[in-house]
This record gives C-alpha cells, structure tokens and sequence, in this order.
C-alpha cells in the first residue's frame, strides 16, 4: 500500500497500535501450561472486543490453498512461522520459545506483527536466538528509507545476523501490506545493497526476520501451513509493520512496552 491521504495514514497507524496493544497482551499469557487454542481465543476476543477483525482468520494466501483455520500463528520450538493453534492444540511447556504472529483490520487497514517469546527460563543459546532475530528486525527498519531499495533492507537484515552462528531463512520473508495482508514488494532477509524495487513515501511494510539455531532449511508440514526446521532446531521470528515518510520510518505495531 502506498498511503496518499491524511484519512489512509490515520488508519494505518491506528491499525498497527490496536495490533501492538493487543499483541503484548497476548504474549503476557505464554506460560507453562497454557494452551496454544487459549491464546488464538484470547486473540480474537481483544480483536473483536475493539471492533476490528481479525486478518488472517479464514485468509487464502495462495489459490488453491484452505482458508487458515484461526486467528493467530503460533509457532513452538522447530515450527518456523504459521503454525496452527487451534486444530490439535498443544500446551506450552517451561523451557519452549513461541512465536507469535498476529494480523488486524481496522476499517479496512491490515496491520501484522510478530514476537517470539520464551517460555518460562530458557536455554542461553535461545535467548541470542531471540535477541538477534529482534536486533535484525531494526536493523532492517533501519534501513527502510525512502531513496533506498529493497535490497537494502535485506542486507541489513542479513548482515545483522553475521558472527551470531545463527542460519536466516531465506526462502521466507517480509512484504507490502495495507490494504491485504500480503502485497507487493516481497522483503527478503538476506539481498544486495541498491537492488529491487525503491522505497518510497507512503509505503506500507511488514518486515520480518527469520532465523534457526541451526542450518536455514525448512519445510513445511501437512498441515499446509506450518513451517518448520528441518534439522529440528528451534527458529524465531519477529515483525513490525511499518510506513515510510520523508523525516523518519514510523513503526506502527510497536508494542507499548517495547524496548527497541
């Protein structure tokens, strides 16, 4: 989406703050015990309670493909990105990292982010896993200005994560959203300074770094929808949707207690 009224920049900014209100409250559920069908329910409610919709709930990405079957992807452990919560749930385990990643309609504005949190304590190596993924994700915010292209934030993504051991999943990536939840430019995390399509004003982008602890194979599993590692490492992910302006890069979805 490239925003060109005062009405449209109003919506997409009001879009990413109920998103990122509502996906901290949903990541300050994770624990031990709870269930990943109890946080899609919980996501839904916040969601409607503010009169919005949620995006991804019966969303078609592809031809051919089943409506996703929930609101939010819940992603434990090895599962990469879009895994589904709600048809054989599963409960959260002390020591697990889950990513979750969560789209909004507000009037006809989609916002999408993700965060991946751990549950209860967690390995060292998650915790850098984690940490990394999050530095990348800035680093590439960073770089989303208007006069760059593309490629810029795909290098700088991908240089983010150098000297870190850590493998970023190449043939996932970020995209264009605004008024669908995927458009047009597709965001690499790894790319070549100067190259792709150029940043301009009003863009609207969800970035979306995403690594393994181990090799950056995936593949994805029956369901259709869940990605996963396919060495059995464990993954992170994180995303903010973003708009483009002239004096700086507003992150829309930023979460009110987040720490950039």
């Amino acid at each position: 989406m490239i925003v060109r009224t005062k009405e449209e920049r109003e919506g997409v900014i009001e879009s990413g703050k109920r998103l990122g209100a509502i996906l901290e409250e949903v990541a300050k559920k994770v624990a031990p015990g709870v269930s990943t069908e109890e946080l899609d329910v919980l996501a839904l409610k916040l969601i409607r309670d503010g009169g919005d919709e949620p995006a991804f709930l019966d969303y078609i990405p592809e031809p051919g493909m089943r409506p996703y079957p929930a609101s939010l992807c819940v992603s434990i452990n090895d599962e990469v990105v879009h895994g589904i919560p709600n048809e054989a749930p599963r409960v959260l385990s002390e020591g697990d990292i889950v990513a979750l990643d969560l789209g909004l309609t507000h009037k006809g504005f989609i916002s999408d982010s993700a965060v991946t949190v751990a549950v209860g304590k967690v390995k060292d190596v998650d915790v850098r896993l984690m940490e990394a993924t999050k530095r990348a994700l800035y680093a590439g915010i960073g770089a989303a200005r208007p006069g760059n292209r593309v490629g810029d934030i795909s290098h700088a993504i991908e240089s983010a994560y150098k000297d870190t051991g850590f493998s970023v999943v190449k043939v996932l990536g970020g995209h264009g959203v605004g008024t669908a939840v995927h458009e047009e430019p597709w965001i690499g995390n790894v790319g070549h300074p100067g190259t792709g399509p150029e940043i301009v004003e009003g863009m609207v982008l969800a970035l979306e770094p995403i690594a393994n602890e181990g090799k950056g194979a995936v593949y994805l599993a029956p369901d259709g929808y869940t990605y996963r590692t396919k060495d059995g490492s464990r993954s992170a992910h994180f995303e903010h949707t973003i708009l483009i302006e002239k004096g700086k890069t507003l992150v829309l979805t930023r979460r009110p207690r987040e720490v950039a």
